[in-house]
């Protein structure tokens, strides 16, 4: 599977899709996924930037005061 953004082409991580394929009908709340990133960060502190940066993407995400 290819993801296409600004006519670059990167491939998608085989997690992603495992975790459409086995999550992709479950409801959770932002609360749920914001402990499970602190959960992760603390068995993997080397991702603690990425994972940050992930999660404040996800905050400003639709915030028209974020351009």
């Amino acid at each position: 599977m290819t993801v296409r953004h600004n006519g670059d082409v990167y491939f998608t991580d085989r997690g992603i899709e495992e975790l459409e394929q086995r999550r992709g009908d479950d409801e959770v709340t932002l609360a749920w996924l914001a402990e499970r990133l602190r959960d992760f960060t603390d068995l993997n502190p080397e991702f603690e930037i990425s994972v940050d940066r992930f999660a404040t993407w996800l905050a400003r995400l639709e915030d028209p005061d974020e351009d």
